[in-house]
């Protein structure tokens, strides 16, 4: 039997060991986090995802958790209204907070797969038949396969294809989102200012009980310590300091939230997502960034077609992973694409751009072409062909060790 080594716990590597455990393989999951990280903005579905979390069984679960988000508001640092979008623009066909999503994915494999918790690997030695794994915590393990599913800055990634220097492409943007108290009455719905090569607002949560606020820059390259939370909480107060509207009580909370993400924002590119017996999924691989609205798509779909190939080759790791490759090469530049797209109109860097985009969201209830963004966005998310991999609805259920 298979034992497939996979680094994550968010959302690519539990989907993954779904999929693997189904086609009777071992899947163990390793975590730094002592537990399911809870906590993260609303990530969205759409096309090709959909129907892979169909195939899950999940997108009832899904749905009963889904944000529910309506349109967007526009404001002015006055607090003047001056635009609104469709609510297709921010949420997709599905919107869920990730970390409901974390839970539900984690739920459905925790019996069929072995989830080592406030552990990482330090090293990866691989020859012709495994992969040998020094764990910090001093343990060592051998596995037939390995899978870094552990983000942006993947450790994996780091050990098995070199600096992450070579591989990410920054879009000259920083982005940061913390939960906040819903001090606007928001009612599944949100506000946002911009000024230029700024964005900052907030939006409701878990029925309106919770917001979340975001704050997104232009920016040179930082210089930051990514586990002094402190600091780089300053780095976003520094940034929005001065501004009118909610901002200055947006920041209030982001001093006292219980989470706060704050990253670059930038991509992943890769020639190949694998190495030897080492592979990548989602962002680790492929990262399009929050400004494309199809990160969580590109988990869901990755770990789908990844295991899928691995399953149709008959566990021929070589010619899974170059099938693999092959497939999501194209979903992946359409996603990547969309963010670059997409930036100029989140975050715009002038005030005339700021005029044209408010202006085209007035119009576009009346324009011929006022799906025009649903539909771009429904031809992204569906930028691939999803296979039904042979054996897809016979269960393989594996117990967990």
């Amino acid at each position: 039997m298979t034992t497939v080594l996979i680094s994550g716990a968010s959302v690519a590597g539990p989907a993954l060991a779904y999929w693997l455990q189904r086609y009777g393989y071992r899947p163990t999951v390793v975590e730094r986090a002592p537990a399911p990280r809870p906590g993260g903005y609303a990530v969205d579905f759409r096309g090709a995802s959909m129907t892979v979390l169909e195939r899950m069984g999940i997108l009832s679960a899904v749905e009963e958790r889904a944000t529910r988000m309506g349109a967007m508001t526009y404001v002015k640092e006055t607090g003047k209204v001056t635009a609104k979008t469709s609510p297709e623009a921010f949420s997709g066909e599905l919107e869920i907070l990730r970390g409901d999503l974390v839970d539900i994915l984690y739920e459905l494999t925790a019996g069929t797969t072995e989830y080592l918790f406030d552990d990482s690997i330090a090293a990866l030695t691989q020859d012709e038949s495994g992969v040998d794994v020094v764990f910090d915590s001093g343990t060592t393990r051998r596995f037939d396969l390995v899978i870094g599913a552990d983000g942006l800055h993947s450790n994996v990634r780091r050990l098995a294809f070199g600096a992450e220097s070579s591989y990410l492409h920054d879009l000259g943007y920083y982005a940061s989102v913390c939960t906040v108290e819903n001090h606007l009455g928001l009612d599944h719905t949100g506000q946002i200012l911009n000024v230029p090569g700024k964005t900052v607002g907030t939006y409701s949560a878990r029925d309106n009980t919770e917001a979340k606020a975001l704050f997104y820059f232009a920016s040179e390259p930082l210089t930051y310590d990514r586990r002094d939370a402190a600091a780089q909480k300053a780095i976003v107060e520094e940034q929005f300091a001065g501004l009118g509207w909610e901002v200055p009580r947006l920041l209030d909370g982001l001093r006292s939230a219980p989470d706060f993400y704050f990253d670059s924002i930038s991509q992943i590119k890769l020639d190949s997502y694998s190495r030897g017996r080492v592979a990548l999924v989602g962002d680790a691989g492929y990262c399009a960034s929050p400004l494309s609205g199809m990160g969580t798509s590109l988990a869901i779909v990755g770990a789908y077609v990844l295991a899928g190939e691995l399953h149709a080759a008959g566990g021929d790791h070589v010619r899974a992973f170059a099938a693999y490759d092959v497939r999501m090469k194209g979903f992946v530049e359409a996603c990547q694409q969309q963010a670059v797209d997409g930036a100029r109109w989140f975050i715009p860097a002038s005030r005339w751009f700021m005029k044209v985009r408010n202006l085209t969201y007035r119009l576009m209830p009346y324009l011929p072409w006022r799906n025009v963004i649903r539909e771009m966005s429904l031809k992204v998310g569906n930028a691939i062909e999803l296979t039904a991999y042979e054996g897809l609805h016979r269960r393989h259920v594996v117990p967990r060790p």
